[in-house]
């Protein structure tokens, strides 16, 4: 069986990758099973390399702020402040401290540097802006659209002034109290302000879609597309405040549904301009439905990567990384019965699994789940093998 299971083994790049697949997908997501692991990084920074060089990618979309993600991609298509002013501002989560994720925002302002528009390298954050904490205020997002289109619409066709977003905003803190999160009677999400802006953020959304062909001529794809972001956004957080005020049994269980919704409508604008590399934890690219036990629950719902999946089909594709170890966090060698514990027998540090082949090498023999002894680590499930288009495997991951 070891042999067999290293002929499904492959070098880590990217024609090994697109030999897996029928053909180029839109959407080519790379899972980790951890975060805050800068080897995993540079894994995803060289097939991203590869996947511009040789196979025409022009994107990155990793989960963070998609709001703060504007700030990356307007330093390295344009230069737009410096890089330690970009590191800071443009990603959630603590990201921006990583070295990973600086190497990948220097090297793609250089990529870009000098190049025409449309060959240029872009950058998006596609999760919402929301920490674990909380959600952020709309008001950002309601503003930036209703700016956009005051500025190039008929005021008449608008259906609120900027003073009167103000007004049922009001202050920033009572929607971002950290409170909220387990206590939904601080959350402002079902005040009647909360009710009135969720009608105008769709108005205003719905007047962005039927005024494209106007705003198309008037300002740019790009510019529109921006606009388009803030509705999803604002529609999205408002929604994800209505949930925050929730009393129900199903209140996490939509907290983290919406999340996951916000992130796919995300994700399918991007492939709507460009093909991208997505790069965020296993559980949100996965097809299958994704678990958790939160708050005392076990909850269920469906991924980012299964709702694009089914609008995507072949065009989304997904590989889950596996690791062997994760010493500094007391993750040591792998069981040999787990899926970990067979790759780990291979000689190289990084390899492509062909899952496929993985799974007819292991014939009747069936691998049981990895526990971990961290919480921050999330080991493969085997069942999911069959719903993944390869594995990335690394060996061991070194701290720092």
């Amino acid at each position: 069986m070891a042999t067999d299971i290293k002929s499904a083994a492959h070098a880590a790049h990217a024609d090994a990758v697109m030999r897996l697949l029928p053909a180029r997908p839109r959407l080519l997501a790379l899972g980790e099973p951890t975060h805050g692991e800068d080897t995993l990084l540079d894994v995803r920074n060289e097939l991203f390399r590869q996947l511009v060089e040789q196979e025409g990618y022009r994107s990155i979309a990793i989960e963070s702020d998609c709001v703060m993600g504007l700030v990356v991609d307007d330093y390295v298509t344009s230069g737009t402040g410096t890089l330690d002013e970009v590191m800071e501002r443009g990603f959630s989560h603590g990201w921006g401290a990583s070295a990973a994720n600086r190497e990948l925002v220097r090297w793609m302002r250089a990529y870009n540097d000098g190049r025409p528009t449309a060959e240029q390298l872009h950058f998006a954050g596609f999760d919402g802006p929301l920490e674990i904490t909380g959600a952020a205020s709309p008001r950002q997002v309601l503003t930036a659209l209703h700016d956009y289109l005051s500025a190039h619409v008929n005021p008449d066709l608008l259906p609120c002034t900027a003073e009167t977003l103000d007004r049922l905003l009001g202050a920033d803190g009572q929607w971002t109290d950290p409170a909220a999160m387990t206590d939904p009677t601080r959350s402002v999400g079902r005040s009647a302000e909360a009710g009135e802006l969720r009608l105008l953020a769709d108005d205003l959304a719905a007047l962005l879609t039927e005024q494209t062909p106007h705003l198309l001529a008037a300002t740019s794809r790009d510019d529109l597309d921006r606009a388009r972001l803030y509705g999803r956004t604002a529609r999205g957080l408002l929604r994800y405040h209505f949930w925050m005020a929730d009393t129900s049994p199903g209140r996490l269980t939509r907290l983290v549904g919406v999340r996951d919704q916000m992130m796919a409508d995300n994700l399918l604008a991007v492939a709507e301009r460009r093909p991208a590399l997505v790069h965020a934890h296993n559980a949100h690219l996965q097809r299958n439905k994704s678990t958790m036990r939160m708050g005392g629950q076990q909850l269920e719902w469906w991924s980012a990567g299964a709702i694009v999946n089914a609008h995507l089909g072949e065009d989304y594709a997904v590989l889950f990384t596996a690791v062997g170890t994760i010493r500094h966090q007391g993750v040591g060698t792998p069981p040999p019965d787990t899926v970990e514990g067979l790759l780990y027998a291979l000689p190289e540090d990084h390899h492509v699994i062909d899952a496929h082949r993985l799974a007819g090498a292991l014939g009747g023999i069936r691998p049981v789940p990895r526990v971990s002894p961290w919480f921050g680590y999330a080991p493969l499930d085997p069942a999911h093998l069959s719903a993944t288009d390869g594995l990335v495997f690394v060996k061991d991951l070194s701290q720092g």
